[in-house]
């Protein structure tokens, strides 16, 4: 998932999107260590899309919390 696709999300959608991400990531780990997983590579994938969930909503905490003061 790009960076792009997931800034035009809302707070409210970014979270519902990491809290799926991080379910993902769990069925895959559970997955690799049962020696079920084929792709392991897409554990990569989704670690990387979880931290740019958690960097766009810092980004928009920052941001939140900057034009209140």
């Amino acid at each position: 998932m790009k960076s792009k696709d997931l800034r035009e999300l809302g707070p409210d959608e970014l979270a519902a999107k990491e809290n799926d991400l991080i379910q993902e990531l769990f069925n895959l780990r559970f997955q690799f260590f049962t020696g079920q997983l084929e792709n392991t590579s897409r554990l990569t994938e989704v670690k990387r899309d979880v931290a740019r969930v958690k960097t766009i909503r810092r980004e928009y905490e920052l941001e939140r919390t900057k034009h209140d003061q």
